[in-house]
């Protein structure tokens, strides 16, 4: 290996041979017959052997061990035409064993190599800085690995041909987590995924989407919901998939219960013409699926879904306020705002947004009670003439395509035009209201939400058991 010094010193200057007679034996340069190739190096038997450089015409070079006119052992090798550079062990030209391969377009492979591909266990760094550790092959990710993406995504488990196939288990930057089943690189077989939101999905997924995902809010009951003045009810909502199947594999969605007062209402079922709004409640009326508009309304609920006792009428306030991002465009819990946000106190009962979790599929709202109309919300009630005439029609007769009599505001401690004196209300008047149920779930669930569902709902009062025919006239109104 004597002949492997500085070839710039005097006693070791690289003999020139004839292009047709390499050296046999030291050290040399040897330009071969085609002009591609120069080595310049050592020799034994006229073959390269030890170490040498051996450069190409177009720019690529290899400098490191030979081995009987191979390289063969460390060494280094640059491609010109890809420029990418790799230093470690080669056998019979090829790189092979342990090494680095830097890429020009960026990134780096450390690991094994066979016939110049990875195989076996390595670490791979791309251009765009995801990392990649585990096995490889064919120069694909096979096998057990886990590989950090560039958006923050950390994924641990099974690959094949560079996709992950089998088992594995997702952590998002987002917070979310997903554990089971891959297919193709999406989610694919049985599962669990837990959203950053708080929504657990535990069941089959297809092609990257839950298969028994929940696509709607269905309220149970009646069609039509009728509720004694007064009295607290009890709501049963489900999460239901497209055929109408409870989503039972998904939990923890929020939903938001609020209601709304129909803004004209019928003399058939109350004594309230419309309501009127102070300029600081104003709000545009909200149109159902029943026909006809109405305006937001508030809801009380038992203290034990408010605030923990000691927390003051400030912190109960902030707690009503939801965020607009947390809104649907149209109808959802920002949509209802103005009188639904303004805290008023009942005994034992106050007002908050009304929101539960569902679990399995199913939502209970226990204990809701519409209150006394707000501030801000004056009824206009119907003439106590109008009110008889209505009420005293054959059911099912026919109706008197009228208009609606003006009404006289009633102002509290007032008294209405006919003498009678009107009294503060303590409940929500009878008549006609909405109830409507939205999600609200922060950040949406796989990035979208349910739409909001409706309840007809009528406040009857105590002892009725039936209601007057509606007639067509008044349907719509």
């Amino acid at each position: 290996m004597e002949a492997a010094g500085d070839p710039y010193q005097a006693s070791l200057q690289p003999r020139r041979h004839s292009p047709r007679l390499p050296p046999r034996n030291g050290y040399g340069v040897y330009v071969y017959p085609n002009s591609f190739f120069r080595y310049e190096g050592e020799w034994k038997g006229g073959k390269k052997h030890g170490h040498g450089k051996l450069l190409f015409k177009d720019g690529s070079y290899y400098e490191g061990e030979f081995v009987d006119g191979e390289i063969t052992g460390e060494g280094c090798q640059h491609w010109a035409w890809s420029g990418n550079t790799y230093s470690g062990q080669f056998v019979l030209g090829e790189p092979q064993g342990h090494g680095v391969m830097k890429y020009k377009a960026g990134g780096r492979y450390e690991g094994e190599l066979s016939q110049g591909l990875r195989e076996g266990q390595g670490f791979l760094e791309d251009q765009d800085g995801q990392v990649y550790q585990g096995s490889f092959h064919d120069n694909k990710r096979h096998g057990r690995g886990q590989m950090i993406f560039k958006n923050g995504d950390k994924y641990e488990g099974d690959w094949v041909r560079d996709q992950r196939q089998g088992h594995g288990v997702l952590c998002c930057a987002d917070g979310s987590t997903y554990k089971g089943q891959w297919h193709s690189d999406v989610f694919s077989g049985l599962g669990s995924l837990v959203h950053c939101s708080g929504v657990t999905y535990c069941g089959m997924f297809i092609n990257g989407h839950p298969a028994e995902q929940a696509k709607k809010i269905v309220i149970l009951g009646p069609e039509v919901l009728e509720v004694v003045q007064g009295s607290p009810f009890t709501l049963s909502v489900q999460l239901q998939q497209d055929d109408g199947e409870v989503a039972k594999s998904e939990s923890g969605r929020v939903l938001k219960i609020s209601a709304g007062v129909r803004y004209v209402q019928l003399p058939e079922y109350s004594e309230v013409s419309f309501f009127k709004m102070d300029e600081d409640y104003m709000e545009t009326p909200i149109q159902t699926p029943f026909g006809f508009q109405c305006i937001s309304y508030p809801l009380s609920v038992p203290m034990s879904w408010g605030p923990e006792p000691g927390s003051t009428v400030e912190s109960a306030r902030a707690d009503l306020l939801l965020s607009k991002r947390d809104s649907e465009p149209v109808l959802d819990s920002g949509a209802f705002h103005g009188q639904g946000d303004t805290l008023s106190i009942l005994p034992a009962r106050r007002h908050k947004p009304c929101c539960q979790q569902v679990d399995h599929g199913c939502a209970e709202f226990v204990d809701i009670l519409l209150g006394a109309p707000p501030p801000g919300m004056q009824p206009y009630l119907f003439l106590p003439g109008t009110l008889e005439k209505t009420l005293g029609r054959p059911k099912g007769g026919p109706s008197s395509p009228e208009v609606l009599p003006t009404a006289q505001e009633p102002l509290k401690g007032t008294n209405r035009p006919d003498g009678t004196t009107v009294e503060p209300p303590t409940a929500a008047y009878l008549g006609e209201y909405v109830l409507m149920v939205c999600d609200v779930t922060s950040p949406p669930f796989l990035g979208h939400r349910l739409p909001t569902t409706f309840k007809h709902l009528r406040i009857l009062a105590k002892g009725d058991t039936h209601w007057p025919h509606v007639p067509e006239d008044h349907q719509k109104l």
